[in-house]
């Protein structure tokens, strides 16, 4: 037996599993599906279902249009067709047409996207895809799924006549009713009406006899009676009669459309088990992303990493009550096979073996599995659980033998493909024997080359596994500080049960707490201490060593950002002296030619004083030139500055700094003023009134003196916002920057993608940009290009 006990998926609420993916099927042919989910120990078939239903998380994720309705199970129907003689009605052609429009969408969209999800599309080799039933429908049904009325020639024929006879019989009704009502005969608000298929009118009881027909109905109190009158009596027959022609040609007509399906049903099973298997694929991954599952590695080895796994059933629970859950981490290989957990009573040992349980039972039926994604996971062939109470009455079994007997099905069967869980190992019996007995079953599963997890209380059982080759110890964590669990399991080192610490918080005396340390024995109380004492420390040493990564961290990004400025530095003064020594090798040249032309000059005149004279003159004037250019100081502000009272509203400037502000409000010599967004007090004698006038020049001048480097930013900017897999909190400022930067940038149309989903971000992304006084309007995509997944925003000009 592979997998042990029988009721192995309620022990783990794998069950319950089953259940929220139903709920996520849209007809019962996925339902179907998940009613057969099982464990399998197929490493290829694993493969296959765990690709498929994350290629379809993709698909959700992506926003891309797929069908989502008409999956419907016409099982039923083909089985009542194959009969031959039978007909399917109306409404039952019409669900098969509707189910094989959507098998039609399905097939389009995976043709579409053959290289983008190429599991899925291995799925329409059992379709046959040239099936011409929907046509030979939409010939005789319209689209309410009625039979046309030029669906034969007969039946054209027989409907024409059967309205004229209805239309002819409503004038002479209705004329005989006027004339009934003008003597009185009728209730008020009355008007023709049908019963029992017969056109007729309402009379008031005791005037039935004044008028010759036909009664065939009277209202609840007895006072009024539908009445056939005789003039119309031929009329209705011949209503009847049509409306029986009809019946007999619309049910010659649905039996030969039956006949041409009848030959269809084996393709057409093949097709809807398609269906059936996409809805139940899409509903696997619609649940992988509520609970954030992912796909991980899955080992050539029988090793599992698993890191931040998650319980998903507890996480969900959590979730409503606004609190987070504590991920496991874990490791299993082939040296370390067997997890001994340990540690205090509520402390997570049996959350975190459940967890692992049902997380590995999931993936070993093809789900994804709420981890990190780059975990590892391995396949097993055997999978054994002792989880609770099995004590049964009519067995005569108690808790302890109930153990006692799992444990020997797995000692006879555990082997190095086989996986178990083994919850509270050895309670139920006195502890002495009980804590022998489950260390030589443990050496026993051990010998056996298994795998698997245990939780116990016992020293002897935390001992064995900290000398024993292919065991290791866990603990769960507990802060000793305030003696409350922390829930993280650390693999390494055993766990202390913490029982006086617990009994001590609680209340209990003192005297019974040292009468109990008395009586375990002065080496176990040592052992506790220092298991106390190592987690004590260790909490301190972890706190020290996130402060110190946290330093090493800011320190490592202050370095870089010092070399990276001193590296630019550097190269803009390398670039500077270089320019400076080309310029100096310029005027020296150039100095040197001058001084040369200056020497010729003189000699050439023979050292006449005014030739020399002129020459010193046009070598100074060339030193002029070539001097080092003074400091030009700013240019004076424009501000002028006015006389006059300072009051609220007038434009100010600070002396001190030179700040421009605006008065708000002034109390005695304290004046409240606005500088640029920003409030301020400042004392009136620090304050001089400026002209508006020049105020607003140079408010122009620094305009002008601030540049946009258009170009740059039309050539970084793209028309695109993806926000896809963002929280809300993120989204809105992205939004805001890419709506202003496309309008400062003059664009017409912009793109926000946020997919489909839940249509959370749609809302809040339409929302928030109905409300930008840049924005003109907003609209769908186009069909084809995403539609509702994807919001244009137009831009005003």
């Amino acid at each position: 037996m592979k997998l042990y006990p029988t009721n192995l998926e309620e022990k783990i609420d794998f069950d319950k599993i089953k259940e929220l993916i139903k709920e996520e099927c849209t007809s019962t042919l996925g339902a179907d599906f998940v009613k057969k989910v099982s464990f399998s120990r197929d490493r290829v078939l694993l493969t296959k279902l765990l690709a498929q239903t994350d290629e379809f998380r993709k698909i959700l994720v992506s926003g891309e249009l797929f069908p989502s309705s008409n999956f419907i199970n016409i099982y039923p129907y083909l089985d009542k067709a194959k009969i031959a003689g039978t007909f399917l009605f109306e409404d039952e052609f019409h669900e098969i047409r509707l189910g094989l429009k959507t098998l039609e969408g399905c097939v389009a969209f995976f043709h579409r996207f053959q290289e983008e999800y190429p599991q899925l599309h291995q799925l329409l080799g059992m379709v046959e895809e040239d099936i011409p039933l929907e046509k030979s429908i939409g010939r005789v049904l319209d689209d309410k799924g009625k039979v046309k009325n030029n669906a034969s020639q007969e039946l054209n024929l027989i409907r024409t006549q059967l309205a004229y006879e209805e239309s002819r019989i409503r004038k002479v009704l209705e004329q005989i009713y006027r004339s009934v009502k003008a003597q009185g005969f009728t209730p008020e608000d009355a008007s023709v009406t049908i019963r029992a298929g017969r056109m007729v009118i309402p009379v008031l009881a005791e005037y039935k006899k004044r008028i010759k027909g036909f009664i065939h109905d009277e209202s609840a109190t007895g006072q009024t009676v539908y009445l056939e009158p005789a003039e119309v009596l031929d009329i209705n027959n011949e209503i009847k009669d049509l409306e029986y022609m009809e019946r007999r040609e619309v049910q010659k007509i649905l039996t030969k459309l039956t006949d041409e399906l009848r030959g269809y049903i084996p393709a057409l099973r093949r097709a809807f088990y398609f269906l059936g298997m996409v809805d139940f694929i899409r509903a696997k991954a619609k649940f992988a992303l509520k609970i954030n599952a992912v796909n991980p590695e899955m080992a050539r080895v029988r090793e599992m990493s698993w890191l931040k796994a998650r319980h998903p059933l507890l996480e969900m629970a959590l979730r409503q009550q606004r609190k987070a859950i504590v991920p496991v981490s874990l490791s299993l290989d082939p040296n370390h096979r067997l997890l001994v957990i340990s540690g205090p009573n509520a402390g997570g040992k049996s959350v975190t073996l459940k967890t692992v349980a049902l997380v590995q039972y999931m993936y070993q039926c093809g789900l994804l599995v709420p981890m990190e994604p780059n975990s590892s996971c391995a396949v097993f062939d055997q999978f054994f659980i002792d989880i609770g109470d099995e004590q049964n009455i009519e067995n005569d079994l108690s808790t302890y033998s109930s153990h006692l007997m799992n444990m020997k099905h797995f000692t006879l069967h555990a082997n190095k493909k086989t996986l178990f869980f083994i919850d509270e190992f050895g309670t139920g019996t006195e502890p002495q024997f009980g804590g022998a007995i489950a260390e030589a079953i443990l050496t026993a599963l051990n010998k056996s080359g298994a795998y698997g997890i245990v939780t116990t209380h016992y020293g002897n059982l935390k001992q064995l596994a900290s000398k024993s080759q292919g065991m290791v110890n866990g603990a769960m964590r507990y802060d000793v500080d305030e003696l409350e669990p922390l829930y993280e399991l650390e693999i390494g080192k055993p766990g202390s049960s913490f029982a006086f610490e617990i009994a001590g918080k609680i209340g209990i005396d003192q005297e019974i707490i040292l009468h109990a340390k008395a009586q375990v024995g002065e080496t176990r109380v040592k052992y506790d201490k220092l298991l106390l004492k190592v987690e004590s420390e260790k909490n301190k040493y972890e706190s020290l060593l996130s402060e110190i990564e946290r330093k090493d961290r800011l320190l490592n990004q202050r370095l870089q950002e010092y070399n990276s400025l001193k590296t630019t530095l550097d190269e803009q003064r390398k670039a500077i002296l270089n320019e400076a020594k080309a310029q100096a090798n310029v005027l020296l040249e150039e100095a040197n030619k001058k001084i040369e032309h200056t020497i010729r000059s003189i000699k050439e005149t023979q050292a006449d004083k005014l030739a020399t004279q002129r020459a010193r003159k046009e070598l100074d004037a060339h030193k002029t030139t070539i001097k080092p250019e003074k400091q030009q100081s700013a240019p004076p502000k424009t501000i002028r500055v006015v006389e006059g009272e300072i009051n609220p509203g007038d434009q100010v400037r600070v002396k001190d700094n030179g700040a421009l502000a605006e008065v708000l409000e002034i109390k005695g010599k304290q004046v409240s003023i606005l500088i640029g967004d920003l409030k301020s007090n400042v004392k009136l004698s620090r304050l001089e009134k400026i002209s508006n006038t020049s105020l607003k020049k140079e408010k122009k001048a620094i305009a002008r003196r601030i540049s946009y480097d258009t170009q740059s930013k039309m050539a970084n900017f793209s028309p695109n916002l993806d926000i896809r897999g963002k929280r809300g909190e993120e989204v809105l400022p992205l939004i805001q920057n890419f709506i202003d930067e496309g309008y400062m940038l003059g664009m017409n149309e912009l793109k926000i993608i946020h997919g489909k989903g839940d249509g959370i971000l749609r809302g809040l992304t339409r929302n928030f940009i109905s409300k930008m006084p840049s924005v003109a309007g907003f609209s769908d995509e186009h069909a084809d290009r995403g539609g509702a997944g994807i919001t244009l925003v137009q831009l005003k000009s």
